[in-house]
């Protein structure tokens, strides 16, 4: 009898305790706790197991879509696996510790998701994307999801897509068709004033973060894609605004800080950057990307990649001045300045280079000496890209840019 009380007073004793323990959840019971609020708690559990892998010294280089249709191209799911091994080991050995992979073009996915179509060129038996990453881990090689947020695909193109995706539905609809997407040379564009796009391309970063173990997001260049009026003409005199320039930069400043905060919301490590063209005043008078803003405040990117494509005697943007513009910018210890250089130029005329337009036939050790050049002045550095790279013409390039990236000095 005593030890049937006894067992009584001990469960009186652990409901009672376990009562008091759920109502300190801001004063809520288990009872009152919304759905969301569950789910918000497992979200953040599971991201706090995620540990990205980044370093304070980027050597990245761009994995682009080309490189992924080259990779793709009559190769099943076991030849692609050995493909990629084959082709980020030669990346490791090169001296690169990241991949800035490019996973959406043109609103279209290279992986699985629910948001996008599936690309053309991708396989629907097996994820690319998720080999890509598996195999970038297992060499201590960082991933950034390169994707476009605001280029679409061409007219054509999405006529074919099924209804179920947001962008076919707002190209249907008589009322978003030329407002939340438009038409620019024949290929659509999402237009950012609208709130309802901004947070869809949001989601469509969410999505990714939370189905695969990414080191970062990317953006490159592609913001508004024309200085036309008529673009966002709708959302632009409903807006109140009278400076259609001043009104367009902020509306890319709200989606890069929408898309910086989904990427923070996730984990704080995870890393956001973009890359602008190289000409700074051409980013914010004809694209409207302020970069001037997100280089050197807080809470729009955690590393910027100017695209740095000039020779040193480019008559009108050489380099070691030109990256000097972006360096004498960078006040914000929060973000990290990566130079972007590129390899497709080597053995070409430079057209828009003046006077300069045969340095890059003259001399083949352009991107070699640059990339000697912004380690000097203490800068990370992003290769543009794998196929000029690895090209049997820039092989010698090739052997002098690794030396580089292995010991920072030739």
């Amino acid at each position: 009898m005593r030890r049937k009380v006894l067992i009584l007073v001990l469960m009186i004793f652990v409901l009672c305790s376990c009562g008091e323990q759920i109502k300190t959840n801001d004063s809520l019971s288990l009872n009152e706790q919304t759905l969301e609020q569950l789910q918000l708690e497992t979200s953040e559990t599971h991201n706090d197991r995620l540990k990205p892998l980044n370093f304070k010294k980027q050597k990245a280089v761009w994995f682009t879509m080309m490189d992924f249709e080259e990779a793709l191209s009559g190769r099943n799911q076991e030849d692609f696996s050995d493909y990629i091994s084959e082709l980020l080991t030669k990346i490791k050995d090169t001296g690169f510790n990241t991949v800035y992979v490019h996973v959406r073009p043109y609103n279209d996915a290279y992986y699985k998701s629910e948001m996008f179509p599936l690309s053309v060129v991708c396989p629907t038996e097996y994820d690319p994307f998720e080999i890509i990453l598996e195999k970038s881990h297992s060499l201590n090689l960082s991933v950034h999801a390169w994707i476009n947020p605001m280029r679409c695909m061409t007219d054509e193109e999405l006529k074919k897509i099924d209804n179920k995706y947001k962008v076919k539905q707002w190209y249907d609809d008589t009322e978003k068709n030329g407002t939340r997407i438009s038409e620019v040379d024949g290929r659509w564009y999402l237009n950012p004033a609208y709130e309802e796009v901004r947070e869809f391309i949001s989601d469509g970063v969410d999505e990714l973060l939370k189905n695969y173990p990414i080191d970062g997001i990317h953006i490159d260049d592609y913001f508004y894609p024309t200085q036309n009026e008529n673009f966002d003409k709708t959302a632009f005199e409903k807006s109140g605004e009278e400076n259609l320039e001043s009104w367009r930069r902020e509306n890319i400043n709200l989606m890069i800080q929408e898309i910086y905060n989904t990427v923070k919301k996730h984990n704080k490590n995870i890393l956001f950057g973009i890359s602008p063209q190289g000409n700074i005043s051409i980013n914010e008078s004809d694209l409207y990307a302020d970069v001037t803003k997100w280089i050197s405040e807080k809470g729009f990117c955690d590393y910027i990649v100017p695209q740095l494509y000039y020779g040193f005697k480019n008559e009108s943007k050489p380099f070691k001045e030109t990256f000097l513009e972006w360096k004498n910018l960078n006040v914000c210890e929060d973000v990290t300045l990566v130079s972007g250089v590129c390899l497709y130029k080597i053995g070409v005329e430079d057209k828009w280079a003046g006077s300069g337009k045969n340095e890059w036939i003259d001399d083949r050790n352009i991107p070699s000496r640059q990339i000697e050049f912004v380690f000097e002045n203490d800068s990370s550095v992003a290769v543009y890209s794998i196929d000029s790279l690895f090209d049997s013409k820039n092989t010698e390039e090739c052997t002098l840019i690794s030396k580089l990236l292995k010991e920072g000095s030739l």
